[in-house]
């Protein structure tokens, strides 16, 4: 049975990772060529396509980038001026976050692009007050999650594009409304288990955080890093350009200026991580052109009762969208849901909300674009606790929030 072949397959790449205690992502990669090459028929070249090459370029380029800025001390700049937006009340801060990722993808910028442009701020933020990098990956992430279904936010055009298909409509208004709503819980969940207590007892920073006699002055470097991180902002934001090729055009620029800031921001890029998210993506995409993903989905939306098939079908959402693209998850499953929404006894708008959320709350998971960009862009000295922490989160979110959001949108 090849489902089951393929979910043994994942849950001895884990075993293996976690008893030698190796990078997960080569052993997915050898897992991906012994089966895909020996089990289900496929050719080598054709599961190396698997590889993911835009995030790969998305993580090197944010990460050799901000690696340099913060190198000439640019990123510290940035955080010192923005001191006074906050006051120094650590609490505030995941929240200006949440909301800045919400605007920022609510407004039409890819999920992707969001995060990669604040992701690295942001974690500078935590360093620097002393917050949990996890709860303000978070943040950022379920911020971004929160605005990407307002009705021109890109998660929203796949959906209601798919919809359109299959001729189903919902209140565009009505979905925004609750998904942004059960991101908000979601986070206050986080910020409550994360630390977000302590940050409200801590009330302002302490003394030892002003920074008004530590930031220095804006230099040469810092000047000419600002432009350019602007540019990557106004290019991915505005023009829809890749925001991983931006930031590395970026990164190349800083180092033919100044190559000894370019030295120390090759250390910051994330090769681990690349390897690691790498290695299980091809895994998952093998899986897809074996049809194994879509042979699970069709298995589910044939469950004769349709309660159950819509929460399995959830669950399927959550899984296959913490290893893989929430967009492809969305081209995927709302046809196959066809049935449900269009002659089942199910609200089209409830199981649509319900599937938004269940797809896209799982992408706080270490092995989506911005779980990765969280882990890559933690302290060295925390990234193994961050990755942990985001795996736990991330794989919880996998049966909880398809489960709640079936209770709250399907069944009531």
């Amino acid at each position: 049975m090849p489902e089951l072949v393929a979910v043994s397959g994942l849950v001895l790449i884990f075993a293996i990772a976690m008893w030698r205690n190796i990078n997960m992502g080569a052993v997915a990669l050898v897992a991906a060529f012994v089966l895909g090459t020996t089990y289900f028929g496929q050719k080598s070249g054709d599961i190396a396509d698997g590889f993911p090459g835009g995030l790969l370029i998305t993580l090197l380029g944010v990460t050799f980038l901000f690696g340099i800025a913060r190198a000439n001390g640019t990123v510290d700049q940035i955080v010192s001026g923005a001191v006074g937006a906050v006051r120094g009340r650590a609490a505030l801060i995941p929240w200006v976050f949440f909301l800045l990722a919400a605007i920022i993808t609510g407004s039409g910028a890819l999920s992707a692009a969001t995060n990669a442009i604040l992701v690295p701020v942001g974690l500078a933020f935590a360093q620097r007050y002393r917050i949990s990098p996890l709860l303000m990956g978070l943040s950022i992430i379920n911020g971004t999650n929160a605005g990407g279904f307002s009705p021109i936010a890109v998660y929203y055009s796949i959906v209601n594009g798919v919809l359109d298909s299959i001729n189903v409509t919902v209140d565009a208004g009505q979905l925004f409304l609750w998904t942004f709503v059960a991101n908000v819980v979601i986070n206050a969940a986080a910020f409550m288990i994360l630390g977000g207590p302590g940050l409200l007892r801590r009330g302002r920073a302490d003394d030892d955080l002003d920074t008004e006699t530590e930031k220095g002055s804006w230099t040469a470097p810092k000047i000419i890093t600002i432009v350019l991180m602007v540019g990557v902002l106004v290019g991915g934001l505005g023009f829809k350009l890749d925001v991983g090729f931006l930031a590395l055009a970026a990164a190349v620029i800083l180092s033919v200026l100044y190559p000894r800031d370019s030295k120390e921001g090759l250390s910051h890029i994330g090769w681990n991580v690349i390897l690691l998210i790498g290695g299980i993506v091809t895994y998952i995409s093998m899986l897809e052109n074996a049809g194994v993903i879509d042979s699970l989905a069709n298995r589910v939306a044939d469950i004769g009762t349709p309660l159950v098939a819509a929460l399995l079908m959830l669950l399927v959402a959550g899984v296959v969208s913490a290893f893989a693209s929430t967009n492809a998850m969305f081209v995927v499953l709302v046809p196959l849901a066809a049935p449900l929404l269009t002659s089942g006894p199910l609200a089209p708008l409830g199981f649509v909300i319900a599937l938004c959320i269940a797809a896209s709350a799982v992408d706080s998971s270490p092995f989506s674009t911005g779980g990765a960009l969280v882990v890559a862009n933690t302290e060295e000295k925390l990234r193994d606790k961050t990755f942990k922490g985001m795996m736990t989160w991330g794989m919880s979110m996998i049966a909880v929030a398809p489960v709640l959001s079936w209770l709250v949108y399907v069944v009531l």
